[in-house]
């Protein structure tokens, strides 16, 4: 139910925008898309076949998921001061690819590296702050999965979160697997929504 919502306001934001596309010296391609109702903004990037999407969640819609599926306003407040963004991965090409999480990494305008905080974190810091099962439940299941391997044509989607102030901008590296090589890209100037 959650993904279906995501996946939803998904397609009405690329229904409805406008590209600007830059092709970068190793081949990738970034297109920037604004929709122009409301301003959202998402990245595409299109690299040896891989599809990595980010498309702004603003602090009120992330507020307003938790709050719906069990949160306390305190516990959907505290989650919706990150900066979130939904990710979809998708699998262009003709062989299997991988990818984890954890070897993502963020740069802000202070030159220093970060990593993503991720849901293993968050159900962590979930259950020390007393937030019901249920509501666990439902935000494990909005959430990017921290690995996966996705088959041609696979894709799947999911909330990411990186702890800076809303409005920051921000160039994320990605990294993934065909087969046993190991590809890089980055997705400069990702801005938080405000």
């Amino acid at each position: 139910m959650a993904l279906g919502k995501l996946q939803l306001m998904t397609i009405a934001v690329l229904g409805f925008v406008s590209t600007s596309a830059i092709a970068d010296d190793g081949g990738s391609k970034i297109q920037h898309l604004v929709d122009p109702a409301t301003s959202i903004e998402s990245w595409v990037l299109h690299d040896k076949g891989v599809e990595v999407e980010l498309i702004q969640i603003s602090p009120d819609q992330a507020r307003g998921f938790f709050l719906a599926r069990g949160f306390d306003r305190k516990n959907a407040d505290f989650y919706a001061e990150s900066c979130v963004l939904a990710l979809r991965v998708r699998n262009n090409s003709q062989e299997t690819i991988s990818y984890d999480l954890a070897n993502w990494r963020y740069m802000t305008a202070d030159g220093v590296s970060r990593k993503l905080k991720l849901k293993d974190k968050w159900l962590h810091e979930w259950q020390q702050r007393g937030v019901s099962k249920s509501a666990q439940i439902a935000f494990e299941w909005s959430q990017h999965p921290l690995a996966q391997t996705l088959e041609p044509k696979d894709w799947n989607q999911g909330m990411t979160t990186y702890q800076i102030t809303h409005g920051s901008v921000f160039d994320l590296t990605v990294k993934w697997s065909i087969g046993d090589k190991q590809y890089v890209d980055t997705i400069k100037g990702v801005r938080c929504a405000d």
